[in-house]
């Protein structure tokens, strides 16, 4: 996967049908939600008051069954085989667009809701067999591409399923036919790609059923919260839900009064959000190293907030012109600006919320997955629910719609301080980020090699300033790093270093007692199943070769034995930080910057077999004869 573009996962059966059938299935969705939004607002004759009293009551309707249904929804992913009730969804569908087509050509408004709660049902069950399917097809390394596949596909067949069925509905005499004819045939359609998704094991399948919705949901948010890294992930998640549902809910408004467009322009809109959050989960992939990057979490939101208020400040006061169409409005003076913060805003968003399901599809236990992505349902939809009484409340204290982006914006910088305070790993892995990709180019050769879960010891050449970074932006879990003191000190480095939980560590000559807790402390991390990465060599090279490791090393297993994986860095001597070119105590300013990097990890090696010389030689055969 490292040499290959996410794009390739589309022609896997693995992949392929899943990611055609999910896409499907949001279409047809939307399809039919806009077919009957148009169908209610201009066909039947009803009053304004009526239509508004519909158009308020919708989104609950849909919403209703993720709070009644969620819970009971993870315990069928988890018990059962997961492509089978895949199959079954799609039947499901079926019946349900059979019933809008005639409801749709009774002019049953009535029915028209019951299938929108019957919609809300299929969205609900198929949640969290959507996301709990996808660490079992893909690989580590696939896991951030596929996601990022699933979100870009989600929001482009919302955009294109809303704009399809408004567009047929509103064809007159023929738009219903039209209209019934299209989410019949996609829901046959997905039912026949789903035959083609492979078989997928029921993750718990001895699960004993709990029929009490109620007593389920509160098991299942014990789940979610088990685990605060996942709990704030999921949060995070749910944070993203009411960011968008303010925005989306506040564009067909905004666009007539402060764009001065049509239907056209909000289309446009619409897209250019939709296209903005397909590119950011797109970029994903490539700006983690095909790995759970969560530094993209603090980079995305930075963004969502930056754009946000930006588009206050494009567009603060009322259109002075109206009915524009695309060509007119792209015309307008100001409205590059407009069209850029909309596509940014999108494509910042995208960086957010892919990582964030990838966290949790990581280290949420196979056998819990399912029900902790109900727990997951349930907390987006009571903020999609929050989202609607607080654009209410602010369009009824008097707020502009551009300020009520600017008051998001604001809340969006607020609650990402909050979960980042909670939650430091999200910000250190982004300094992390931020540093390692600025300064280096940096290729993994291995991954694999570092266990998923359970205690290891990793033990690396040591180049570099930089090198504990290096490591920790490349290794998917989150290491203890033992490191000497005076660099635990650094300026702004010791903040990350800290945040990570290193470990400090000086010899008995500087510090017995220091030295002493160190191990203490190196010994009750592998004790809790942490992994710790340790530089034998004790100090940085200072001619670019490996010196002797030490026999601390020898020590922590013997204490505590455990698995133990060599890691060596390539290339890095003489880049920014190593000591090539400088005078003791003195670092001059290098010859290479932003240089490629090879971490390259080896096979894990048993403690009984492990011996400080042993795994010196281990590290050298690695490195080769780059430093």
């Amino acid at each position: 996967m490292s040499e290959h573009s996410q794009f390739t996962l589309l022609g896997k059966r693995r992949f392929g049908p899943f990611f055609a059938t999910q896409a499907l299935g949001a279409f047809n969705d939307n399809a039919f939600r806009q077919g009957m939004v148009v169908l209610i607002g201009f066909h039947l004759g009803l009053t304004i008051e009526a239509v508004s009293f519909y158009a308020m009551i919708a989104p609950a309707v849909f919403i209703l069954p993720f709070f009644l249904f969620s819970a009971s929804a993870g315990q069928i992913a988890e018990k059962f085989e997961k492509s089978r009730l895949i199959r079954y969804i799609k039947l499901f569908e079926i019946g349900a667009m059979l019933m809008a087509v005639y409801a749709f050509h009774a002019h049953q408004v009535w029915l028209l809701f019951v299938v929108l709660f019957l919609m809300g049902l299929h969205s609900t069950v198929f949640g969290p067999i959507k996301y709990a399917i996808l660490p079992q097809a893909l690989k580590t390394e696939e896991l951030v591409g596929g996601n990022g596949l699933v979100e870009m596909g989600t929001s482009m067949s919302v955009l294109i399923g809303m704009m399809a069925g408004g567009s047929l509905m509103a064809l007159g005499d023929f738009g219903t036919t039209a209209a019934s004819i299209l989410v019949v045939g996609i829901a046959v359609l997905g039912y026949l790609v789903s035959r083609a998704i492979p078989p997928a094991p029921a993750s718990a399948p001895d699960l004993k059923f709990n029929w009490n919705p109620v007593s389920e949901t509160v098991r299942v948010m014990r789940y979610v919260t088990k685990d605060r890294t996942i709990f704030n992930a999921i949060l995070g998640i749910s944070w993203f839900w009411f960011f968008g549902t303010v925005f989306t809910a506040q564009l067909p408004a905004y666009t007539q009064t402060f764009l001065g467009g049509g239907e056209g322009v909000l289309n446009l809109t619409l897209a250019l959000f939709s296209v903005g959050v397909g590119i950011g989960s797109l970029l994903c992939e490539r700006l983690s190293g095909h790995k759970v990057e969560i530094g993209l979490v603090p980079f995305g939101s930075i963004g969502m907030t930056v754009f946000a208020v930006d588009l206050y400040f494009a567009r603060p006061g009322v259109a002075t012109a109206h009915g524009l169409g695309i060509g007119d409005f792209l015309r307008a003076a100001g409205s590059t600006h407009i069209v850029i913060d909309l596509i940014l805003i999108g494509l910042f968003a995208g960086l957010f919320i892919v990582p964030l399901f990838a966290l949790v599809q990581s280290r949420t236990e196979r056998s819990e997955l399912s029900r902790v992505i109900a727990g997951n349902n349930i907390l987006n939809a009571f903020f999609m629910v929050i989202s609607a009484g607080l654009g209410l409340g602010l369009t009824a204290l008097g707020l502009s719609i551009p300020q009520i982006f600017l008051c998001v914006a604001v809340l969006n910088a607020i609650v990402a301080i909050y979960i980042y305070t909670l939650v430091p790993e999200f910000l250190m892995r982004f300094l992390s980020w931020i540093l390692v990709n600025t300064l280096y180019r940096i290729r993994t050769d291995g991954l694999d090699n570092v266990p998923e879960h359970g205690p290891a010891l990793l033990v690396c050449n040591h180049v570099s300033y930089m090198d504990a970074l290096i490591v920790a932006g490349s290794v998917r879990r989150p290491a203890r790093f033992v490191m000497y003191y005076r660099i635990f000190r650094i300026p702004i480095l010791s903040f990350i270093f800290r945040t990570a939980k290193a470990i400090p560590i000086a010899s008995a000559k500087e510090d017995p007692a220091l030295l002493e807790r160190a191990f203490d402390e190196i010994d009750h991390a592998l004790a809790a199943g942490d992994i710790v990465c340790i530089f034998p060599e004790g100090g940085l090279t200072a001619d670019g070769e490996i010196a002797p490791f030490r026999p601390g090393v020898e020590r922590i297993l013997a204490r505590r034995p455990v698995p133990v994986v060599p890691l060596a860095i390539r290339g890095l001597w003489g880049s920014i930080f190593s000591r090539r070119h400088s005078k003791p105590g003195r670092m001059r300013l290098p010859r290479r910057f932003w240089s490629r990097l090879v971490l390259a990890v080896g096979e894990p090696v048993s403690a009984d077999d492990a011996s400080a010389a042993m795994l010196e030689q281990r590290v050298r055969a690695l490195r080769g004869s780059w430093a």
